[in-house]
């Protein structure tokens, strides 16, 4: 009997990694396209740079599409937290302590992005038709609900520079994984300083982020992007899992 579960046991253990990797390709998958659908459809479609009134005329004539960003995000930071312990589960055999410090930054970054969605709702508490609002100006509410999208922007900023710190040590461990390309390891490093850029540039010169974006876009992309697809079609070289 014991023999019979050791068998199975070793079984489930060579399936576990592979069957792993695809799953975490997975939510990395609904992860990027749930950004893009956050940021680009919901709210770049909605907000109107610098204008508090016609950001505020779009989000009364589209609530539902504004709801429903917030709503992807959630699902977002959710599967961001699977992603985390997917590759903490991968990675960890590589150097424990290093794969334990980039699922605890990874933890705060989630935390942060989730914690500053709550300004995307805050937008459009003043320009509801509660009767407290009306000491309130119509200038002052749409005022009001253009600072709580400026706020949310700042705050996926800083939440973008811990994911900066998180993606060098996650490119680092694939580089010495042996069982994920090292080409990978290094594209990955890469984004996390796109992040890190776009994430200061935000901060300390606002002016200049729209500017760069695209910049660090491109690099963010391609070392999202590649190891979203490779654990996705390829997951990992099982003659080198250790």
């Amino acid at each position: 009997m014991e023999a019979s579960e050791r068998i199975v046991s070793a079984r489930n253990e060579a399936l576990f990694p592979p069957t792993l990797a695809r799953l975490g390709g997975l939510l990395y998958l609904l992860v990027i396209l749930g950004g893009i659908f956050g940021e680009i459809v919901a709210r770049g479609s909605l907000i109107v740079p610098g204008d508090a009134a016609a950001t505020a005329s779009h989000l009364r004539a589209s609530e539902g599409l504004w709801r429903a960003g917030i709503a992807v995000d959630l699902v977002c930071c959710a599967c961001t937290i699977g992603l985390a312990w997917i590759l903490y589960g991968l990675l960890r055999t590589v150097d424990r302590k290093l794969a334990l410090l980039m699922i605890f930054v990874d933890v705060i970054a989630i935390g942060l992005q989730a914690a500053f969605d709550l300004n995307l709702v805050a937008a459009l508490l003043p320009l509801g038709s509660a009767a407290y609002l009306k000491v309130f100006t119509p200038r002052q509410l749409e005022t009001l609900a253009y600072l709580s999208v400026r706020t949310h922007a700042f705050g996926y900023g800083i939440s973008l520079l811990f994911f900066g710190l998180v993606f060098p040590i996650r490119g680092w461990l694939i580089v010495r994984s042996g069982f994920l390309p090292r080409v990978i390891g290094v594209l990955v490093s890469i984004a996390g300083l796109g992040y890190l850029v776009n994430g200061f540039t935000l901060i300390l010169a606002p002016a200049l982020a729209g500017k760069l974006f695209m910049f660090v876009a491109l690099p963010i992309l391609a070392g999202e992007g590649s190891l979203c697809l490779w654990l996705l079609f390829k997951g990992v070289n099982m003659e080198k899992y250790a």
